[in-house]
């Protein structure tokens, strides 16, 4: 019913092998684009705690207990490390070799996926390509939550 083609219809010609491999060549590199652009997608955690602050400082990004001694924490656009019992330091997940996100605190070092840059618990370069180091934003520790701005 109504399936067979009518006078007026107009039909699609059928693809041809060019047509199929210039598409799938279109599609390889539409991928390979969203790929590097999305490199700066990297780094993706889990959203801040919701604990006020006593002094009306905002809203908890973690509690002192999330964050390792010798390592750290990556919050969407902040990493959050200890290198030593306590001392709590907070840097942009931005990697300042080509705007990527770091991925991974592990080794003792911040690691970023796009280039392999690597940077220390104190945010400053371990190995390159990354110039400078992680910019750093201010951290403040009221009774076991980690407030940053």
């Amino acid at each position: 019913m109504g399936s067979d083609p009518q006078p007026g219809d107009q039909l699609a010609a059928p693809l041809g092998r060019r047509a199929v491999v210039a598409g799938a060549g279109a599609v390889a590199a539409a991928a390979a684009l969203a790929a590097a652009a999305g490199c700066s997608t990297y780094g993706k955690a889990p959203a801040a705690t919701t604990t006020a602050a006593a002094g009306g400082g905002g809203t908890a990004l973690a509690k002192t207990a999330d964050i390792p001694v010798g390592g750290g924490k990556i919050f969407g656009d902040t990493v959050v490390t200890q290198a030593n019992a306590g001392a709590f330091a907070a840097f942009s997940s931005v990697c300042t070799h080509q705007g990527c996100n770091v991925e991974e605190v592990a080794g003792g070092t911040i690691n970023c996926p796009c280039h392999g840059s690597k940077f220390k618990l104190d945010g400053s370069v371990s190995d390159g390509p990354a110039p400078s180091p992680l910019a750093k934003k201010t951290v403040k520790v009221e009774g076991d939550s980690i407030f940053v701005t």
